[in-house]
């Protein structure tokens, strides 16, 4: 097996679960850690065991590597996906892939041109593999989600809806199979510039609507899932890694127990590299399906004017 030259680019609290993937990984090499300056790339690869690489040693950072993990805020993803992949670099970038759609597809077109795989960091697909969700005998007639948690200053840059309801539309497009026909929402803004606080209501081509509540100022947090079919309800309770169903549907209720539920994050990184290497066809998500998420979330956005 080839070794694959790995970097994480972003020291937070994601750039820090990325680069300790990569540094348990077989046949992966963390070569180095970057970060804009703020001390934590020091920190982080002195944790790993790994190079750190400041904010004028970009070139010197991105000339050694294969494949590279991009988790810095969202306002920088486009920019560093683009150069990075302008070298030949294959990218996996943390959800949202960019703050604009003109950013995403810049990014798109970047990998096209350069024949790398481009992923994205949307690792509730997994567990909705592991769930068996995506090949059941029907679609959803109904999806309701809420995602919220108490503010942390995390994320601060983009809208609650690109920080924490993209995960929700990501697996309703991927649910419904179609695209967005009708976005209703409202929103209001409490410790940020942006939404804090968003509910949204979208109807899908084929008929299933969805209600969406993200809240990233709430008293407590939850993460859940309801999902309604012509035969019954799957209620998904993403923390307790849990659900309840009365559909009929063969769902695998020892999800969370299995090799790639355990770790959606070690699964994805994992499915990104077996791309690379191309024993693998396509990363758990491409670069397009990600655009599509975020074309919705900016719908949202819009729609709740903010």
């Amino acid at each position: 097996m080839t070794t694959l030259r790995a970097g994480v680019a972003g020291a937070g609290v994601f750039g820090g679960y990325h680069a300790r993937k990569y540094a348990e990984a077989d046949g992966v090499k963390l070569v180095g850690i970057y970060d804009r300056g703020t001390g934590r790339a020091e920190t982080l690869a002195e944790l790993i065991g790994a190079p750190c690489f400041l904010a004028d040693q970009w070139d010197a950072f991105i000339d050694g590597l294969d494949v590279l993990t991009i988790a810095a805020p969202a306002m920088a993803h486009a920019s560093l996906a683009v150069k990075a992949l302008e070298k030949g670099v294959h990218v996996y970038v943390e959800k949202p892939i960019a703050a604009s759609v003109q950013e995403a597809e810049a990014i798109l077109a970047a990998g096209r041109d350069a024949g790398k795989v481009v992923a994205c960091g949307h690792q509730e697909r997994i567990v909705f593999q592991e769930m068996g969700l995506f090949s059941t005998p029907q679609k959803p007639t109904r999806v309701e989600a809420v995602r919220q948690g108490p503010w942390t200053g995390r994320s601060d840059d983009v809208s609650v809806v690109l920080d924490l309801m993209i995960h929700d539309l990501d697996l309703a497009l991927a649910l419904a199979g179609t695209e967005a026909t009708a976005v209703k929402a409202k929103g209001r803004s409490v410790e940020s510039a942006l939404s804090d606080d968003t509910r949204a209501d979208i109807t899908f081509d084929g008929g299933m609507t969805a209600h969406f509540h993200a809240s990233r100022v709430a008293e407590g947090r939850a993460r859940s899932m309801k999902l309604i079919y012509p035969s019954g309800e799957l209620e998904i309770d993403f923390m307790n890694r849990t659900f309840e169903n009365s559909t009929g549907f063969d769902l695998n209720p020892h999800f969370s127990e299995t090799a790639r539920g355990r770790d959606p994050l070690g699964a994805s990184v994992a499915d990104f590299l077996a791309a690379v290497r191309g024993d693998k066809p396509r990363p758990a998500v491409t670069g397009e399906e990600a655009a599509r998420a975020l074309m919705l979330a900016l719908a949202v956005d819009q729609a709740a004017g903010t």
